[in-house]
């Protein structure tokens, strides 16, 4: 096909919006629904994903040292816990610390720090975190077998309801994003197909006339991405607004915060350009395409 057709048929397809512009709002409404609801279906899941993880990187594991463990053998110690593997970060915590902290914490009961003048009960210890907890009970049993380990005091139930509950969102979010595609895909098809409905007797005379099923198509096809275009676009600025306002409901809670791990939130300017492109890209095929294949039924005439 010459430029000068090709440059024709995408002047019809533009033309064509303007004159079926009611069918073409349609579209665009549909596009615009099913995009919104797949995208914000996505981001929360990586949202919710991102809090878990935030919520996973708060675990601490507390390794007590055996008492009179000597300067070097805690230097040691601690060398050899930072070469693990699973290990996020190590920080000693001495007895002198430990004894103030709870001093402080406790400072209704001074008559029970004086009743024990400068005899500390306390043992030293390492506080430890790690990078993923489905491996904490390898790490710990790797501790465990560390020299002057007194004991070590892991948050096991924290860890099993922090894993079942990422088992529980991702078999959830999954589901409901494969219906919201699903959905997604019935809307526009069932809007595509009613949009070329209305100009089946235009494609016919079009096919009669010895017009090719290129030729026939292509206009429908830049038609439709046009619409899906505009549609991303659209998609783009409502969640936008929508992930704005969210975010800034959940920041003004701050007992909130430390209960849901809202500090791990996604910041929408982090993931605006892949964003950006999935909602104009998705919409320009989704609406080219599905105009595109509607014709079909015409076309075999």
């Amino acid at each position: 096909m010459k430029v000068s057709g090709v440059h024709y048929l995408v002047g019809q397809g533009i033309e064509n919006i303007w004159k079926n512009r009611m069918m073409a709002f349609a579209s665009f409404c549909a596009l615009l629904v099913s995009l919104v609801l797949v995208g914000i279906s996505i981001l929360a899941y990586q949202n919710l994903d991102s809090m878990i993880g935030g919520a996973e990187s708060q675990n601490e594991v507390i390794v007590y040292l055996e008492e009179d463990t000597s300067a070097d053998e805690i230097n040691r110690i601690g060398n050899e816990i930072y070469q693990m593997q699973n290990i996020a970060d190590v920080m000693f915590y001495s007895k002198e610390e430990a004894y103030q902290d709870w001093e402080d914490q406790m400072a209704d009961y001074g008559i029970l720090f004086e009743s024990l003048g400068d005899d500390n009960p306390l043992i030293d210890s390492f506080r430890i975190q790690v990078q993923d907890i489905r491996y904490m009970n390898k790490t710990v049993s790797q501790l465990e077998h560390l020299d002057h380990i007194y004991r070590v005091r892991a948050p096991y139930d924290f860890v099993a309801i922090v894993t079942q509950l990422r088992t529980i969102l991702t078999w959830v979010m999954s589901a409901l994003i494969l219906a919201m595609i699903f959905v997604s895909i019935v809307i526009i098809s069932n809007t595509a197909r009613t949009s070329v409905y209305s100009r089946r007797e235009e494609i016919q005379i079009m096919k009669y006339v010895g017009a090719t099923n290129a030729f026939i198509r292509l206009p429908f096809f830049i038609e439709g991405m046009i619409t899906g275009f505009f549609a991303g676009c659209g998609a783009l600025v409502i969640t936008w607004v929508v992930y704005d306002a969210v975010s800034g409901v959940l920041q003004n809670q701050v007992a909130l915060l430390s209960v849901i791990g809202v500090g791990s939130m996604i910041r929408f300017d982090a993931i605006y350009l892949p964003v950006a492109f999935a909602y104009l890209l998705g919409g320009a095929l989704l609406g080219a395409v599905g105009s595109a294949l509607s014709t079909r039924k015409y076309i075999n005439v």
